[in-house]
Protein backbone atom coordinates (compact mmCIF):
# COMPACT_ATOMS: atom_id res chain seq x y z
CA UNK A 1 0.00 0.00 0.00
CA UNK A 2 3.16 2.49 0.90
CA UNK A 3 3.93 2.15 -2.96
CA UNK A 4 0.75 3.47 -4.22
CA UNK A 5 0.68 6.13 -1.48
CA UNK A 6 4.11 7.27 -2.84
CA UNK A 7 2.81 6.81 -6.70
CA UNK A 8 -0.07 9.34 -5.50
CA UNK A 9 2.03 11.71 -3.97
CA UNK A 10 4.45 11.94 -6.82
CA UNK A 11 1.37 11.85 -8.68
CA UNK A 12 -0.05 15.47 -7.08
CA UNK A 13 3.28 16.82 -7.15
CA UNK A 14 4.29 16.31 -10.80
CA UNK A 15 0.13 18.05 -11.64
CA UNK A 16 1.65 20.70 -9.73
CA UNK A 17 4.98 21.12 -11.46
CA UNK A 18 3.20 20.80 -15.11
CA UNK A 19 0.63 23.30 -13.85
CA UNK A 20 3.40 25.97 -12.94
CA UNK A 21 5.15 24.95 -16.25
CA UNK A 22 2.23 25.23 -18.24
CA UNK A 23 1.49 28.88 -16.65
CA UNK A 24 5.34 30.04 -17.31
CA UNK A 25 4.97 28.87 -20.95
CA UNK A 26 2.11 31.00 -21.61
CA UNK A 27 3.76 34.15 -20.12
CA UNK A 28 6.89 33.44 -21.98
CA UNK A 29 4.53 33.12 -25.05
CA UNK A 30 2.67 36.35 -24.91
CA UNK A 31 6.10 38.03 -24.13
CA UNK A 32 7.26 36.37 -27.24
CA UNK A 33 4.63 37.97 -29.18
CA UNK A 34 4.38 41.41 -27.49
CA UNK A 35 8.59 41.75 -28.75
CA UNK A 36 7.29 40.87 -32.29
CA UNK A 37 4.61 43.23 -32.51
CA UNK A 38 6.95 45.76 -30.65
CA UNK A 39 9.66 45.09 -33.77
CA UNK A 40 6.98 45.25 -36.50
CA UNK A 41 6.00 48.34 -34.99
CA UNK A 42 9.43 49.51 -34.77
CA UNK A 43 10.41 48.83 -38.56
CA UNK A 44 7.20 50.61 -39.81
CA UNK A 45 8.06 53.42 -37.85
CA UNK A 46 11.79 53.22 -39.04
CA UNK A 47 10.53 52.75 -42.03
CA UNK A 48 13.46 50.38 -43.06
CA UNK A 49 11.78 48.44 -46.42
CA UNK A 50 11.10 51.87 -47.64
CA UNK A 51 14.58 52.76 -47.74
CA UNK A 52 15.63 50.16 -48.91
CA UNK A 53 13.37 50.34 -51.82
CA UNK A 54 14.92 54.05 -52.27
CA UNK A 55 18.31 52.74 -52.32
CA UNK A 56 17.24 49.97 -55.30
CA UNK A 57 15.23 52.46 -56.82
CA UNK A 58 17.72 55.65 -57.00
CA UNK A 59 21.42 53.86 -56.80
CA UNK A 60 20.56 50.71 -58.69
CA UNK A 61 17.74 51.38 -61.15
CA UNK A 62 15.36 49.15 -59.89
CA UNK A 63 18.09 45.89 -60.46
CA UNK A 64 18.10 45.17 -56.78
CA UNK A 65 16.36 42.18 -55.22
CA UNK A 66 14.79 43.28 -51.55
CA UNK A 67 14.47 40.10 -48.91
CA UNK A 68 11.89 40.63 -45.70
CA UNK A 69 13.40 37.88 -43.06
CA UNK A 70 11.00 37.40 -39.81
CA UNK A 71 13.53 34.63 -38.03
CA UNK A 72 10.15 33.01 -36.25
CA UNK A 73 8.66 32.36 -39.79
CA UNK A 74 11.77 29.71 -40.37
CA UNK A 75 11.32 26.58 -39.17
CA UNK A 76 9.47 25.06 -36.40
CA UNK A 77 8.71 27.42 -33.86
CA UNK A 78 8.14 27.20 -29.88
CA UNK A 79 4.58 27.54 -30.77
CA UNK A 80 5.05 24.14 -32.89
CA UNK A 81 6.35 22.09 -30.20
CA UNK A 82 4.97 19.26 -27.67
CA UNK A 83 2.43 20.77 -24.80
CA UNK A 84 4.24 23.04 -21.88
CA UNK A 85 2.79 20.72 -19.12
CA UNK A 86 5.05 17.67 -20.86
CA UNK A 87 8.51 19.78 -21.41
CA UNK A 88 11.30 19.16 -18.75
CA UNK A 89 13.29 22.26 -19.66
CA UNK A 90 13.20 25.10 -22.22
CA UNK A 91 16.23 24.68 -24.63
CA UNK A 92 15.77 27.30 -26.93
CA UNK A 93 18.06 30.49 -26.34
CA UNK A 94 17.22 31.97 -29.82
CA UNK A 95 16.25 35.71 -29.90
CA UNK A 96 14.34 36.88 -32.67
CA UNK A 97 15.43 39.22 -35.73
CA UNK A 98 13.54 41.20 -38.51
CA UNK A 99 16.55 41.31 -41.17
CA UNK A 100 15.64 43.40 -44.42
CA UNK A 101 18.45 42.65 -47.20
CA UNK A 102 18.89 44.35 -50.41
CA UNK A 103 21.27 42.66 -52.40
CA UNK A 104 22.74 43.47 -56.18
CA UNK A 105 24.94 42.11 -58.85
CA UNK A 106 28.18 44.77 -59.26
CA UNK A 107 31.66 42.76 -59.78
CA UNK A 108 29.80 40.24 -57.51
CA UNK A 109 27.23 39.95 -54.86
CA UNK A 110 26.67 43.01 -53.32
CA UNK A 111 24.49 43.15 -49.92
CA UNK A 112 23.25 45.75 -47.81
CA UNK A 113 21.03 44.38 -44.70
CA UNK A 114 19.49 45.97 -41.95
CA UNK A 115 18.64 43.51 -38.73
CA UNK A 116 15.99 44.74 -36.11
CA UNK A 117 15.98 42.23 -33.25
CA UNK A 118 15.73 41.13 -29.53
CA UNK A 119 18.76 40.55 -27.71
CA UNK A 120 19.68 39.71 -24.15
CA UNK A 121 20.26 43.85 -23.64
CA UNK A 122 16.56 44.37 -25.57
CA UNK A 123 15.95 45.48 -28.78
CA UNK A 124 19.28 46.23 -31.16
CA UNK A 125 19.34 47.47 -34.78
CA UNK A 126 22.18 46.64 -37.15
CA UNK A 127 23.05 48.00 -40.72
CA UNK A 128 26.01 45.73 -42.44
CA UNK A 129 26.92 43.93 -38.99
CA UNK A 130 27.32 47.59 -37.04
CA UNK A 131 25.00 49.02 -34.49
CA UNK A 132 23.43 52.28 -34.35
CA UNK A 133 20.82 53.92 -32.25
CA UNK A 134 17.21 52.68 -33.64
CA UNK A 135 16.30 56.31 -35.18
CA UNK A 136 15.71 56.92 -38.59
CA UNK A 137 18.10 59.33 -39.52
CA UNK A 138 21.20 56.94 -37.59
CA UNK A 139 19.60 54.62 -39.83
CA UNK A 140 19.60 56.57 -43.33
CA UNK A 141 23.42 57.73 -42.09
CA UNK A 142 24.05 53.87 -41.75
CA UNK A 143 22.37 52.93 -45.09
CA UNK A 144 24.09 55.19 -46.85
CA UNK A 145 27.32 54.19 -45.10
CA UNK A 146 27.00 50.48 -45.92
CA UNK A 147 26.56 51.26 -49.62
CA UNK A 148 29.41 53.39 -49.37
CA UNK A 149 31.28 50.66 -47.77
CA UNK A 150 30.27 47.67 -49.63
CA UNK A 151 31.16 49.28 -53.16
CA UNK A 152 34.40 50.66 -51.67
CA UNK A 153 33.51 54.52 -52.47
Amino acid sequence: MAWRDTLSQISEELAEVRAQREQRYHADQAEIRRQRDELSRLAGELGIAGLLQDMNEILLEGKGELEHILSWERGSDTEDREEPGLMLEDDEDEYDVLSEVLTWEEGGTMEVGVDLGVGEDGIYLQVNGVEIRTEREALEDALVQGFRDELSL
